[in-house]
């Protein structure tokens, strides 16, 4: 029988659904999961990306989201919490548009 390793069994424990932590996990999940947040996204990032000639990163984003969905997502969390992996959420947003 193959058990999991230390290492794996470490790294499992250390993210949630595959994301760096629960708040990445819920900024993202609420962005590709509501509907109108994910049009709005979806429409920032190829604006950015083909009209703009910018760069989509969630830094870019979160003025729009702010703005249009307050503070926090329904669940409470700071769409600019400090532990949020912003790495992954520019490759989310990125994903948008290729």
């Amino acid at each position: 029988m193959n058990y999991p390793s230390q290492t794996d069994v470490v790294s499992e424990a250390t993210t949630y659904n595959g994301w760096t932590n629960y708040e990445t996990w819920n900024v993202s999940l609420y962005i590709n999961n509501e509907f109108e947040l994910y049009e709005m996204a979806c429409a920032f990032a190829k604006g950015r990306k083909y009209y703009a000639n910018g760069s989509v990163t969630y830094n870019n984003f979160l003025p729009f989201l702010k703005n249009a969905y307050g503070l926090n997502t329904p669940d409470g969390v700071a769409w600019d919490a400090g532990n949020l992996d912003h790495k992954e959420l520019d490759e989310m947003l990125n994903e948008l548009v290729d």
